[in-house]
């Protein structure tokens, strides 16, 4: 916390924390009025409320999906290869996009070659693109890691709730509806409110590793400007400041959501 204050001073190493001179806002007012600023936000917010969107979804519906396979092997196996891709390094990952999707001798390519198409689009140069290509690799790459948070709420559901329904003749589906999905709503309401917070701290590695000039209208986000902009041409104070900056956000969406979701669900975080 102490080092919060490099923000509001024009650090100089040499001169140190204390020593170096105040400046006040001057670093937050020229990154709200850098040319950037909005583009940066935006692509901040598209790739984080994407990934929300799909995200947990996509999370809930494989922890009910295992949770209902009888064959213990079975239900192991799908464990296991679900979960496996989060041991994946990012640039491993980024590795594997190329060779999949480049458009000159991947897997993609070489498909289309065999239909006759002989230019592949280049997906991972187009703007339009990158959300969806961001978004679905880190769904494809985590949703198994997530799920197991809702599977531990599911594991602890009482077995004579499931029995009670098929006395009263509840299908499968209704079993899921009005068993399974009470009992984890708090895990996904939870889950939410801690993702919310976090929606302006969109992962650096996977953004830097995927960007070019192409589609950087679409892939320059807070990390990768600050980054760039701060940390590359040694201005700290300017990293520092949109660090605060984004810490602030943050913890003002926090309070927002986790008084929404008490509001609506009785649920919350604090």
């Amino acid at each position: 916390m102490v080092g919060a204050q490099i923000a509001f001073r024009n650090y100089n190493p040499v001169q140190g924390m204390f020593g170096s001179p105040w400046i006040g806002l001057s670093e937050f007012r020229d990154f709200v009025q850098s040319p950037y600023f909005s583009t940066t936000i935006t692509n901040t917010l598209t790739l984080s409320i994407y990934s929300l969107v799909v995200g947990i979804p996509a999370a809930l519906i494989l922890a009910l999906a295992i949770n209902e396979v009888k064959h213990v092997r079975f239900k192991r196996l799908a464990q296991m290869v679900t979960y496996a891709p989060y041991f994946i390094s990012v640039v491993v990952l980024v590795g594997m996009m190329n060779l999949l999707l480049s458009p000159q001798g991947s897997l993609l390519a070489q498909t289309l070659r065999l239909f006759g198409v002989h230019q592949a689009p280049n997906l991972l140069g187009s703007a339009g693109s990158f959300p969806s290509l961001y978004v679905w690799s880190g769904v494809w790459q985590t949703t198994g890691y997530a799920a197991v948070i809702y599977l531990a709420g599911l594991s602890a559901v009482n077995p004579e709730l499931y029995d009670a329904a098929r006395i009263d003749g509840a299908s499968r589906p209704k079993k899921i509806r009005y068993v399974d999905f009470p009992a984890i709503m708090p895990l996904v309401v939870i889950v939410l409110i801690l993702s919310v917070g976090g929606i302006l701290s969109v992962g650096f590695e996977k953004a830097y590793l995927m960007q070019n000039p192409l589609n950087l209208s679409s892939s320059e986000i807070i990390s990768t400007y600050v980054y760039k902009t701060g940390l590359l041409s040694g201005n700290f104070s300017f990293a520092t400041a949109v660090g605060l900056f984004n810490s602030v956000i943050a913890f003002i969406l926090l309070l927002i959501t986790n008084v929404v979701a008490r509001f609506v669900s009785g649920v919350s975080l604090f």
